[in-house]
This record gives C-alpha cells, structure tokens and sequence, in this order.
C-alpha cells in the first residue's frame, strides 16, 4: 500500500507502526519525526499548501488528512482522484480509535494495541493530585488560547491541569487581563514559536502567575508521540508543584 500522510503526527505514528519509506511515499515539509526516515520521503507542500498535481503523480493508494491541519479545498480535491481518510482528534478517546484504525487499515493491530496501552498506563501513572489552573497559549498578536473542544485541552486536563477557558471553543483569542486568572500560564512552541525571550516578557505583565515554555509537540501531537511523553510530563508536572 503507497500512502502519502498531510498530517506530521501521523506520519509520525506510520513510522511508528513499522511502515518505511517504501510504504509512504509522501509528506508535508512540516512532517520532520522520525528524521532518519522523513528525509527520504518526498515532499508535497504544506499542510494547507499542498502540491495536488505532485500528490497526482505519486499516485498514492491512499492519503491521509486531518480535519484541522488540512483545508477543506484541498481534501475536496483530492477525493476527486484517490481514497482520502479524514481524521478528526478532539479527546483522548479519539486518539484511541485513531491508533485502532491505523492498526487495522495497515494490519498492525497488535503495535497500535500496545501504543494505546502504554499511553494510558502513562496517564494513570502521572496525574496531578490536585487540579492546577492553567492557560495555554499557541498565538501571539494577538493571544490565542484553547477551549474545551481540543486535543490539547484534552491532554491538559488528563494530566491534572484546569484550563480556565473551558467554557469557550476553538482557538479564542484573550486579553492579559483573562490571564491574571490563571496559576500557570503555558506558552506553546508550536504553532507560534514562542521562546524564553516571550516568557520573560509575559512574566513581567503577570508577577501573580508563572510563564511556562512547553513542548507543543507533547500536547498537540496526536497518534503514537503520547508514548514518548512520560518523562516530559512527570518533569513539568514536578515543575508546577
């Protein structure tokens, strides 16, 4: 089966799974795990960019998007032609079926089954024993945050963090003044690179609250990248004390 992945987790999780570059055969320039395999596979645009006339001519069995990552358009488009899986991942339990039928499309049951199995042994093993409020950003100019309908919110919420924008959706946009709110203010790596130079800048218009940089692959990765997360987790967690 020749597959082309739009999505970088799951092109991720395919490798994962045990397929080479053989097998996938295509992937966004935004697709960069595992690196010593990546880089051998051909590159077809953006995730909301993509070369439809090179994903043409590679001629895939099947391709692989994402409801969020890939638009509309272009998924339209590509049914014209090919078998197009459209994934959506909201909840952990989304997570689960995905993993569940990736197994079951490529005949790797039993992998998928122990990725899911070492991701909830992760969760049960490193929750918070007490609820600590917190904001994650992943924009700046303006400040975006998460609502209660993410997978990052999911992820937040698993690991014993209370986000205090649950009650919103989506991505909304916030004010410095909503942030005072929160114990932890998290600032994503991804999709805007926020780096320690924006933390300090932050820090200083919120002294009650504590600016974390985070790993926004960990929180934001769906598929198999949980599995690698229990160290990070455990760390930030001992950090939010």
């Amino acid at each position: 089966m020749k597959i082309i992945s739009l999505v970088p987790s799951i092109t991720e999780a395919l490798f994962d799974l045990g397929l080479t570059e053989v097998e996938i055969i295509g992937r966004t320039k935004f697709c960069i795990h595992p690196d010593n395999q990546v880089k051998n596979v051909a590159v077809i645009g953006g995730t909301k960019n993509l070369n439809i006339e090179k994903i043409r001519s590679l001629n895939p069995d099947i391709i692989i998007a994402n409801k969020e990552e890939n638009t509309k358009e272009d998924v339209e488009e590509l049914q014209k032609y090919f078998k197009v899986l459209v994934t959506n991942i909201s909840t952990l339990e989304d997570n689960y079926y995905l993993l569940k039928t990736l197994g079951n499309l490529l005949n790797k049951q039993e992998i998928a089954q122990k990725y899911n199995s070492k991701i909830n042994e992760i969760f049960q093993d490193i929750q918070c024993k007490e609820k600590r409020s917190c904001a994650y950003l992943i924009w700046k100019n303006p400040y975006m945050t998460v609502g209660s309908d993410t997978y990052i919110h999911a992820v937040l919420d698993q690991i014993g963090f209370e986000n205090i924008f649950k009650t919103q959706k989506r991505y909304p946009e916030i004010s410095i003044k909503e942030l005072k709110a929160a114990e932890f203010v998290f600032l994503s790596t991804e999709p805007f690179p926020f780096k320690q130079k924006h933390v300090d800048e932050l820090q200083k218009q919120l002294p009650d609250s504590k600016v974390i940089l985070v790993d926004g692959e960990a929180f934001s990765w769906y598929g198999t990248h949980l599995a690698k997360c229990e160290s990070y987790f455990k760390n930030l967690i001992e950090i939010c004390k």
